[in-house]
């Protein structure tokens, strides 16, 4: 058990205890390492008010005020980057460093949040008559309720919960019921060393009633969810009941293109890194890769190369990969790979999950790399989030753009290209949020991670994301 770590609610300053119905289990060992209850309705109602209470004194502050509070809570967390770090890796199942590493790269948003406590301005535009004066001003929204998924979930945590409160939003948090336990205990530690407004932060624990509570409640603002794009739909069909609305970033089926001129060993090293990274469990992993025919020999020998030599085990030994997260993960990921080959694929590395030693309990999946895979396949269309490369060869790199662009998703896309002319204009074809011209994965903070189709309208990080908390009134000065 996380021995550390309570199992309870935090409305309003208060801790509030329940009856343990879910389980937490540690992915690498199946374990139960610990029992969280699920919030009611009537909890969720008292943590939306408390939420209310608070929020007009917290929006009626200066945004400077509000910044050293963010600074506050950055200072807890980097304080507690291996505590945090721990539990994430016990019950996420990520290597130690990535663990700890999720931790530590909140601390730089919360640099980066903070400093928008100056920086959040309206307008003052022309009016067509004289004497007038038109002031658009930026409110917050109100109440922000902010859903965590399991697979990031400090990481999104604090992507949400910082810019909603430098905008002078209060927060209620619901994470993940499969990874509860580190978002908690960030709360410990916000409730033993801040002494923050009751109410502003809250926690409600539990499962999709828990969700549905929060996003069908009248006294609910806005909703930020991250997660997959089948829940993401009857969140926003649920909100439009009281037309709140949504930040929603969702599921991604990211592609990678390899052109002829491409450096091909880095391409390789990227895109397998961002294949395994979380045990290709992020909705930017690259989950299918075009590869030029001039260099797809060149580049499968040696993708499938490295994928041999990927190191996985127990998290604690900070190994390459770890497991997945809970068994349905690696059935889903296990049945695309069996249907692949069934539909002509060839098995070049991994399909079968591991078994033995390090791995006789837990949900152990081996990076598996495809080959002989025609665009049309499910495994190049349908998100899988498992460490599973379909290499798809291509005769253009035009030809590459319109397989990536048939797929329902819009998130992250990767283009790798020595040709200054191939870059930008593939990156103008390709409908998807974000674009990595030779590089993966790392977004920043300052940038605007958003999805487009299938992939929501998602983003909180950034300018856009700051200003999606807020809300905007006109004003008419009339000073005839």
């Amino acid at each position: 058990m996380v021995e550390t770590v309570r199992t309870s609610h935090y409305i309003d300053g208060t801790w509030r205890t329940g009856t343990p119905t879910i389980d937490v289990s540690n992915p690498a060992t199946e374990e139960t390492i610990a029992t969280i209850p699920s919030a009611d309705e009537a909890l969720v109602e008292e943590a939306l008010s408390a939420a209310q209470s608070a929020q007009d004194e917290w929006g009626a502050m200066p945004g400077v005020e509000r910044a050293e509070v963010i600074r506050d809570i950055g200072a807890v967390i980097e304080d507690h980057v291996e505590d945090v770090g721990d539990v994430l890796m016990a019950e996420q199942g990520k290597p130690r460093s990535a663990a700890h590493g999720e931790v530590t790269g909140t601390l730089t948003l919360a640099d980066y949040t903070a400093g928008w406590g100056r920086r959040i301005e309206g307008d003052i535009v022309p009016s067509d008559n004289r004497d007038e004066q038109i002031q658009l001003q930026r409110h917050p929204m109100g109440v922000v309720a902010a859903i965590i998924p399991w697979n990031y979930p400090i990481a999104v945590l604090m992507r949400k919960i910082l810019p909603a409160l430098i905008a002078g939003n209060a927060v209620v948090v619901k994470p993940s019921s499969t990874t509860p336990l580190a978002t908690i205990r960030v709360f410990e530690l916000l409730d033993e060393e801040l002494d923050l407004p009751d109410g502003l932060v809250n926690l409600v624990l539990g499962g999709s009633t828990v969700g549905d509570a929060l996003v069908t409640a009248p006294d609910t603002d806005m909703v930020t969810m991250t997660g997959s794009t089948s829940v993401g739909k009857k969140i926003m069909e649920a909100a439009a009941q009281n037309l709140t609305p949504v930040s929603l970033e969702l599921g991604g089926k990211a592609p990678a293109i390899v052109a002829a001129d491409a450096d091909v060993d880095a391409a390789v090293e990227d895109i397998l890194t961002a294949r395994i990274t979380n045990a290709g469990q992020v909705c930017t992993c690259a989950e299918r890769v075009f590869v030029h025919e001039d260099v797809a020999e060149e580049f499968t020998d040696k993708y499938v190369a490295a994928t041999d030599a990927l190191e996985l085990g127990p998290p604690e030994s900070d190994p390459e990969m770890g497991p997945q997260v809970t068994q349905g993960e690696l059935d889903w990921t296990h049945q695309s790979v069996e249907a692949a080959v069934e539909s002509g694929a060839a098995l070049l590395a991994g399909g079968e999950p591991l078994s033995g030693g390090d791995f006789e309990r837990g949900f152990w999946y081996p990076p598996t790399v495809l080959g002989d895979v025609d665009p049309s396949m499910d495994v190049v269309e349908q998100e899988v989030f498992g460490p599973v490369t379909p290499i798809v060869t291509v005769e253009s790199v035009e030809q590459a753009v319109v397989y990536a662009n048939r797929s329902r998703y819009g998130l992250s896309s990767y283009v790798f290209t020595e040709d200054y002319q191939t870059a930008m204009r593939t990156v103008e074809d390709l409908d998807y949020g974000e674009t990595y011209v030779n590089r993966t994965l790392g977004e920043a903070w300052q940038g605007h991670h958003i999805g487009w189709n299938d992939s929501g309208m998602g983003g909180d990080d950034g300018k856009y994301g700051v200003l999606k908390y807020t809300q905007i009134k006109s004003v008419y000065h009339d000073y005839s």
